[in-house]
């Protein structure tokens, strides 16, 4: 992930986002750019319907239990420390870190397993790391031998070793739309953090006009690499590119203080990835993150929620945990939480996408499978609020929450509360839009008939006994 390590509430692109986890935080790049290829537009259509997302970041670095990648680079310090039976120098501990890739064997690994729990909990496609920061690829790259695939990995003598082609087979015949998560930066190639330097930060260390044959050379390799993972892994939906400090020096945003670290030209030629990635794809959308422009389709505020509604295309990726990579005995989020950020996100316009990481053995925590089964219950009864929907104003009225049909002939509200186990009240009243009509009114999840009243563009409901059957949360439904 792109890691800032403030965790107070901050100002971005006129809106407000208020940071949700420990240490990670990200903003949201200003200057969004329509896409005009109109199977981009389709695609992101059909994206924006599916509003639940699976995100997985996987690697050897699940075996220590610790935060994926940034432990290897020199800034972060705080919440990236490295454990001293790791290594008790910096070099010691990268090479005791990239001979991980010696002893990584995830033989559990059974990606129909996830599909199954994560489809009945309603998430609808996927982004899965196929290389972090730190360069170790978990596909089958051409392109360097550090790679899950290499026979110094025990577990490529596995019939299922490729694990992006496994996890996007499955994943896609199941239905879900497919997206590859890639990191621009690559801090085990010679090319970006070059050997003949000490790395100084997350950034390149030496200065590419300086050196332009080695920054060429490691241009040709990511583009190698995303055609590889475009080309020779069925049909890819989403392109999603981490590492935003990866960019034309002149797009860099003073206001933002990690960009601030990018003191030379870093530019990875955008334009010969994007059109390349198109060739291959067509209709893919393409997610640069944090640099403006017409390769950042959508824009993906990190473990933060917005404050109010925006009005172009948008996803939040939040961890399950604590951590977006595999940690031991991990503070999983109840399944209330789940769903109450689920519908706080869909009724200003976003999607969710949440992070569920698995562990070194292949599989994840069993309370995992408790939450899924749990959300899957809920989204059973409401899932109709939830998908194909769009924002509606108020949007957000106290304890309520309003997600409209796209022919807007539906009005869904959802009433939410912050206690730790939800109970929904006898009475509830809230305000509709001035120009919605409601002819018909239910609530999902009860069978009995609602008594309503409407007085102006309020609405008041009395709810039966049999509303104590309602989990995490009430949602009405109600037709013009």
């Amino acid at each position: 992930m792109l890691v800032i390590s403030k965790i107070k509430p901050f100002f971005l692109s006129s809106f407000l986002i208020s940071s949700i986890a420990f240490s990670q935080a990200h903003n949201v790049s200003e200057g969004y750019q329509k896409p005009t290829d109109p199977l981009v537009v389709q695609n992101l259509e059909q994206w924006q319907d599916m509003k639940f997302g699976l995100f997985m970041h996987w690697g050897t670095y699940s075996q220590w239990g610790i935060v994926e990648s940034w432990s290897l680079c020199p800034e972060d310090e705080s919440w990236t420390q490295r454990k001293p039976e790791h290594g008790k120098s910096y070099y010691e501990y990268v090479k005791n870190y990239e001979n991980l890739q010696t002893t990584f064997n995830p033989t559990q690994f059974n990606p129909q397993k996830w599909a199954d729990a994560v489809k009945k909990a309603g998430m609808k496609y996927v982004v899965f790391t196929t290389k972090h920061h730190d360069g170790f690829a978990m596909f089958d790259t051409r392109q360097s031998d550090y790679k899950i695939t290499s026979p110094k990995t025990p577990f490529s003598k596995n019939s299922k070793s490729d694990v992006t082609r496994e996890i996007f087979n499955t994943f896609r015949k199941e239905g879900f739309k497919i997206g590859a998560y890639f990191s621009k930066p690559d801090w085990h190639s010679d090319d970006y953090w070059w050997s003949y330097f000490p790395p100084k930060d997350r950034n390149v260390n030496y200065d590419p006009k300086k050196y332009p044959e080695r920054w060429e050379n490691f241009k040709k390799f990511t583009f190698n690499q995303l055609n590889e993972i475009t080309s020779n892994y069925g049909k890819v939906d989403i392109l999603w590119l981490d590492g935003g400090w990866v960019r034309p020096f002149h797009t860099i945003d003073p206001k933002v203080e990690w960009q601030r670290t990018i003191k030379v030209e870093q530019d990875i030629n955008m334009d010969k990835i994007g059109t390349m990635a198109r060739k291959n794809q067509p209709g893919i959308i393409i997610v640069d993150r944090t640099v403006p422009g017409k390769w950042e389709n959508y824009v993906t505020p990190e473990q933060a929620v917005p404050e109010h509604a925006l009005s172009i295309p948008w996803e939040s990726c939040i961890t399950m945990g604590d951590s977006f990579s595999y940690v031991p005995n991990d503070n999983y989020k109840t399944s209330q939480k789940i769903i109450e950020t689920l519908v706080k996100i869909i009724s200003k316009g976003g999607n969710y996408l949440m992070n569920i990481a698995p562990g070194p053995n292949g599989d994840y925590d069993p309370i995992v499978y408790e939450r899924l089964q749990q959300i899957s219950g809920w989204m059973d009864k409401n899932h109709s609020a939830v998908f194909a929907t769009r924002s509606i104003a108020p949007y957000h009225d106290e304890n309520f929450y309003y997600t409209q049909s796209k022919d807007g002939k539906t009005l869904n509200i959802f009433h939410l509360d912050d206690k730790t186990n939800y109970e929904s009240p006898s009475t509830l009243r809230f305000t509709i839009p001035d120009h919605f009509k409601p002819k018909s009114l239910k609530v999902l999840g009860l069978s009995n008939k609602i008594q309503w009243k409407k007085s102006g563009n309020s609405i008041e409901i009395n709810l039966p006994k049999e509303r104590t059957q309602l989990k995490y949360s009430t949602v009405i439904q109600i037709v013009q």
